[in-house]
């Protein structure tokens, strides 16, 4: 007596695989889109400040994420443009892009992180306010914005990873183009009675023969 083995649909998917594809593409887009807003919001808002000596006493100065370093935000809008990007191509491509979407995210928490320190962007408004070339800052400190953007950073290279490892579940824009653009049949033109005189005029109309020579 033979054994039957049950060879499951080619087109059934696990409903485990489903849920994950649906749950991490949610995931992704919302902490990737999260990220981007977090990360160009932070650049914003002051990172640091302190003070320089003139000749009328100390000099107030303030520096915002943007005079310290412009890399948060470009990633930024670089994470943003290839989280979009995930879904216009497929397969190798699709990974490729979903590794710059996580490589966005960690040069913007490495280089929030750098800038969180630094002091580079006072010491030159230091030089400018005193006409000294080689004065610097005096009374440095440092707010919680930069770290603002670090959460930023890390929300765009969770939504890299989950297109890493969840992406090929996640449905491509291009095949939703591809299938709303291919041909559709043509409707075949009614049949001409020449008893009728409403069908001649109408495939006149239609810029038809209506005697078919």
């Amino acid at each position: 007596m033979g054994y039957v083995t049950a060879v499951p649909h080619p087109r059934s998917e696990a409903p485990g695989s489903a849920r994950a594809g649906r749950l991490s593409l949610a995931v992704a887009l919302l902490s990737g889109a999260l990220g981007a807003a977090v990360a160009l919001l932070a650049t914003r808002q002051q990172w640091s400040q302190g003070t320089a000596t003139v000749a009328g006493g100390a000099f107030p100065l303030t520096a915002k994420g943007s005079d310290v370093t412009g890399v948060p935000a470009a990633l930024a809008i670089v994470g943003l443009a290839a989280l979009v990007a995930v879904f216009a191509v497929r397969r190798a491509g699709r990974f490729v892009v979903a590794a710059l979407l996580a490589l966005s995210g960690v040069g913007i928490v490495v280089a929030a992180l750098l800038g969180a320190s630094d002091s580079s962007a006072l010491d030159e408004q230091a030089a400018q306010a005193t006409g000294d070339t080689s004065a610097s800052v005096d009374a440095l400190g440092h707010t919680a914005w930069p770290y603002v953007a670090v959460v930023g950073g890390v929300l765009i290279l969770l939504a890299g990873l989950l297109a890493l490892r969840y992406g090929r579940l996640w449905p491509a824009m291009s095949g939703r183009y591809e299938r709303a653009g291919t041909a559709r049949t043509r409707r075949k033109a009614p049949a001409v009675d020449p008893d009728r005189p409403e069908d001649l005029w109408k495939a006149l109309d239609r810029g038809e023969d209506p005697t078919g020579a």
